[in-house]
């Protein structure tokens, strides 16, 4: 179940897993600057989303897109003194912008936990693991015992996959493999039980088989202790794998919300189109091919008046006038009902995806007439 409700120029999306109880995390309007000798870094304008209890929201974009900025506001690891906070972030139905570091402190780690993106950076070399994760344990715990704090790091180090976790425990990061130091920043993360967990980048420089692993015992976990989960990504296979809602973020911006398998299958924006066909698909035809997307990102230091996509944009020859170059698009409902936002001025995207995007990165797609379906599809809907 979801809604959109509308404050300004953007659409505000507000989601519940289908109980009708307000979404567990909801960031509304969130804005973050960072003053630099240079000028005002925007790195995220205007930002909204929310997530359920028991459901994953995937944040999809380039590297500078803001998606760890906008999540490491959300545990308030951002300084204050560099940093330029607006908007609103709840969790839980509690107001976390403007909370000193004390009362940050006794959320993070607690309610709100991170997986970073670099386990062996973020695991300190000259502590034992089990050492650390007891740390970790008793900040929330403080009554608990070292002996009961051990127990607690042993119990998520056999719970997250680590073999014979008795001695284990006792290891250094370094002894670890590239997976076995991401199951541990998992165990870490979950082992104060937060109801929120964000997985900044969880399966990066990992093989195919470790990623695999990792993937599904987060969703075996988040079954367990139904937690919300923020997955942030480059990989469109975890999205479409793991989560219920996709976040598409472009110079800070979301551009395209929505249900993953809407998105992935009616991508109304140009800059999705562009994430897409720069994916292989070893299942598609041999004659697809996979597009790189043309030109960089715009600076922050100075974003543009209009789409920020504009420059890069091979559809924007179909928007009249300048349009693209002179107005920032609205974030709107797109063409498939309330649940799917768009931020482009393109009157007819989906015609445009079908009838020129797919037919280059899904041969076998277009030839089946698959526009036909979609028509019929929306028409249903």
């Amino acid at each position: 179940m979801s809604q959109t409700t509308q404050t300004g120029q953007d659409a505000k999306p507000i989601r519940d897993s289908g109980t009708g109880e307000t979404p567990y995390l909801v960031v509304d309007d969130l804005t973050v600057k960072f003053p630099t000798a240079d000028g005002l870094v925007h790195a995220v304008s205007n930002l909204s989303y929310s997530v359920s209890l028991g459901q994953t929201l995937g944040i999809v974009g380039e590297s500078g897109s803001g998606k760890s900025v906008s999540s490491m506001a959300v545990l308030g690891l951002h300084d204050e003194r560099s940093a330029q906070i607006t908007g609103s972030i709840r969790v839980d139905g509690k107001e976390i912008v403007g909370l000193n570091d004390s009362q940050m402190r006794d959320m993070r780690g607690n309610t709100v936990a991170m997986i970073f993106q670099d386990a062996l950076a973020a695991l300190h070399p000259f502590y034992r693991v089990g050492a650390q994760l007891a740390e970790a344990y008793k900040i929330h715990h403080p009554s608990a015992s070292k002996k009961e704090a051990r127990k607690r790091a042993v119990e998520m180090l056999d719970r997250v996959g680590i073999p014979e976790p008795q001695s284990r425990v006792d290891d250094f990061p370094h002894q670890f493999s590239g997976g076995m130091r991401q199951r541990v920043m998992i165990a870490m993360g979950l082992i104060n039980d937060p109801s929120l967990l964000i997985a900044d980048e969880p399966t990066t420089a990992l093989d195919v088989t470790v990623q695999a692993q990792i993937l599904d015992l987060l969703q075996d976990l988040q079954r367990e202790f139904n937690s919300a989960i923020i997955m942030i990504t480059h990989d469109l296979g975890v999205i479409a794998e793991m989560a219920d809602d996709v976040l598409v973020m472009y110079s800070g911006r979301s551009v395209e919300y929505g249900p993953t398998k809407e998105i992935l299958v009616h991508p109304e924006m140009p800059y999705t189109w562009g994430l897409l066909s720069s994916v292989p698909d070893v299942s598609s035809d041999t004659n697809a091919r996979m597009i790189p997307i043309p030109g960089t990102p715009p600076s922050l230091l100075h974003p543009p008046v209009g789409c920020a996509f504009e420059a890069r944009c091979t559809h924007s020859d179909k928007v009249g006038g300048d349009l693209c170059a002179t107005t920032l698009p609205d974030l709107r409902q797109g063409g498939r009902g309330v649940s799917h936002l768009k931020r482009c001025h393109l009157a007819d995207p989906e015609s445009i995806f079908q009838a020129e995007v797919l037919p280059l990165i899904a041969p076998e797609l277009a030839d089946k007439g698959d526009s036909t379906n979609s028509t019929n599809s929306t028409e249903e809907n």
